[in-house]
């Protein structure tokens, strides 16, 4: 498979390094800084499965001139219609793009954009973030890719897909329930993301505070209630391992959204939290907690230099 990915920052650096790595057809689109960067210091990745350092194909928006069989979408959600523009010429009849975005507002404007068969479901679990040398770095040990036809099909071409990722250095799965894995993913994102955003801290920071632990609780449960009302209810195992995991004293554990927040940088803050709230309020669930997040990171926002 000619496999495209769009985006060569911390996920798609790190997954489309080991795919090449592992001896795929592997090409990155890249913007123009990040090519030359790339060009000149190479794919530099460290990780606790192994360090790599790696002299990527890359190609820009304008040399695309035939269809890759897999697109391999990673870009923060504030960039996907540039992204989508970028990659456009690469996309054909049988392309299958996999993207590994946050919610679910995304599959509703690729599938727009590109039809509903182009577009499959994924799930990436990876901690790892680009630091001010443009290496990827591996903060923790998961490294899973998840993904299947969004209507749980089990179809020749994810067949081939699953043959292609096998092997190549993470864990690869393909599922016949992709949308459940993804809103369950979204309810992790949602209700870490705004707990962490919210009060400015780790879980750990959260939980040592006086009602700490049950406002994390409180959030999860929100969070919980719309995706049960969109139906998606999540499993009582997610749920248990995830409350276990946002109220555990002394952790560490932050989400994206507030690692970047303590960056200065763009949030998704629409896209994981104002996007899942709506979905809620249309089925008449009140996510007074998540809505708290969202403006506080509205206001965040709208304090940052517009480019």
């Amino acid at each position: 498979m000619r496999i495209l990915i769009v985006g060569a920052g911390a996920v798609g650096g790190y997954f489309g390094g080991r795919l090449a790595q592992a001896g795929r057809d592997v090409t990155f689109l890249a913007r123009p800084a990040r090519a030359k960067q790339l060009s000149r210091d190479r794919l530099r990745i460290v990780s606790p499965h192994g360090d790599a350092v790696l002299s990527p194909k890359v190609v820009s928006a304008e040399k695309i001139d035939t269809p890759y069989d897999l697109v391999f979408l990673s870009v923060k959600a504030y960039a996907l219609e540039a992204a989508m523009n970028d990659f456009a010429a690469a996309v054909g009849p049988e392309t299958m793009i996999l993207p590994v975005l946050n919610g679910m507002r995304h599959i509703d404007l690729l599938a727009k954009r590109f039809g509903e068969q182009a577009v499959i479901g994924g799930v990436c679990l990876v901690a790892a973030e680009t630091d001010d040398q443009g290496r990827i770095v591996q903060l923790a040990d998961v490294q899973q890719l998840v993904y299947g036809e969004r209507n749980g099909d089990s179809t020749p071409r994810l067949k081939t897909l699953d043959a292609t990722l096998q092997g190549a250095g993470f864990d690869a799965r393909l599922s016949t329930d992709i949308m459940q894995e993804m809103w369950e993913k979204w309810v992790q994102l949602a209700s870490l993301g705004a707990i962490t955003c919210l009060m400015r801290g780790t879980i750990g920071e959260i939980v040592a505070a006086p009602g700490g632990a049950e406002l994390s609780i409180d959030v999860l449960n929100e969070s919980a209630a719309v995706a049960t009302a969109c139906g998606y209810r999540p499993s009582e195992k997610m749920l248990s391992r995830h409350a276990t995991a946002m109220t555990a004293p002394g952790s560490s554990l932050t989400s994206s959204m507030y690692r970047d927040l303590r960056k200065g940088a763009p949030v998704e803050a629409d896209h994981i939290l104002g996007d899942f709230i709506e979905r809620g309020s249309a089925h008449g669930v009140a996510t007074p907690l998540v809505k708290a997040a969202l403006v506080n990171l509205c206001v965040y926002q709208n304090r940052l230099p517009k480019h």
